[in-house]
């Protein structure tokens, strides 16, 4: 099991630092993913990553597809990817309604169509064995409609990109996973908890492997939950550092019945907790909604606490059969602490 970090939305505080890239690095980390929401996006924190480091692999977790079109995702990855010197991993996302439709200004829509048809047109973009074309319900490419010109030719990538750029996908619903199994090289789950994992998400990548029609597709699949953690000899404390994040994303990440955190909790089997941390979030009761997250939920799906008790769990997390897990935290004494065990 690889050891990864994930800086989430803070990661320009450490990209702007080039000795901290560099001690991540010498503590052994294997790759750094970095995320965007409604703030600083993420291909400039990863390039700036990229330009201080020499061995980090460095992922975007993620680029939100509402954000960008395919083409200028697979330029983007291409060219991170070049720079890097084959050391880039493209992470995807459709984010959510609120996002999607509030910032970007763009319809949600059906979002497995919409990241198939991403996906797809990635893919081609970066095989690069032909001018890409494109007729799906989302993305048309040459663009043939009401108001076009009629100039649009299919093209070809200029230049030659590094052969499997490796696709990640975040994605929590079955149905989603399902797909990403299908049709990624990697999964980006959030909340992940390794004991419950095999019920609720086995059968949704056993289907999406059997679609893919590659033999052996789960053995090259690549599993890298962000697991948040924080160091603390008081292992109550730590848990109080996981509930805000946890609280945010059950009961305000989304509308109610919108909600793919609380659906995910749910299926964990805390759908009382689940609705009672939505009720106090979206009525504004932000601290009764995080003193409502269960202990339990959150010693699953976090690393908090004294170092020996963080230790435990990575013995668990490395029985689950994950490829890696990608530390969040910006905390100097936990990622330090949390790389030498």
């Amino acid at each position: 099991m690889r050891l990864d970090l994930n800086l989430g939305y803070s990661g320009i505080q450490l990209a702007s630092h080039p000795d901290l890239v560099r001690r991540v690095e010498s503590l052994g980390y294997h790759t750094v993913w970095v995320a965007e929401a409604y703030g600083s996006d993420a291909v400039t924190v990863a390039s700036t990553i990229v330009a201080h480091s020499t061995t980090l692999g460095v992922g975007t977790a993620i680029l939100q597809i509402p954000g960008r079109t395919p083409a200028m995702t697979a330029m983007t990855a291409a060219t991170l990817d070049d720079l890097s010197g084959g050391r880039f991993r493209l992470g995807v996302g459709v984010s959510g309604p609120q996002v999607a439709e509030g910032w970007h200004g763009e319809a949600f829509g059906k979002p497995l169509a919409k990241t198939r048809e991403y996906v797809s047109i990635v893919r081609k973009i970066l095989a690069r064995e032909e001018p890409v074309t494109a007729h799906g319900e989302y993305y048309q490419l040459p663009f043939l409609g009401d108001d076009a010109t009629g100039l649009g030719k299919p093209l070809k990538l200029i230049g030659r990109p590094h052969p499997g750029i490796p696709i990640y996908i975040a994605a929590i619903g079955p149905n989603n996973v399902a797909l990403t199994a299908e049709i990624g090289d990697g999964w980006l789950p959030v909340f992940f908890s390794p004991e419950r994992a095999p019920e609720v998400f086995g059968a949704s990548l056993v289907e999406g492997f059997a679609r893919s029609g590659e033999e052996a597709k789960s053995e090259r699949f690549d599993i890298v939950p962000t697991v948040y953690a924080f160091v603390s000899d008081d292992i109550d404390e730590g848990r109080d550092r996981m509930r805000p994040m946890i609280a945010l994303y059950i009961g305000g990440m989304g509308a109610r019945g919108r909600n793919f955190y609380n659906d995910l909790a749910v299926r964990y089997g805390f759908e009382e907790a689940a609705v009672t941390i939505q009720d106090l979030y979206l009525a504004g009761e932000k601290a009764a909604a995080e003193a409502a997250v269960p202990v339990e939920l959150i010693d699953e799906v976090a690393l908090c606490g004294p170092a020996s008790h963080i230790a435990e769990r990575l013995e668990v997390w490395r029985a689950s059969g994950v490829g890696a897990i990608a530390i969040g935290a910006d905390d100097p004494k936990t990622i330090a602490t949390i790389a030498s065990l």
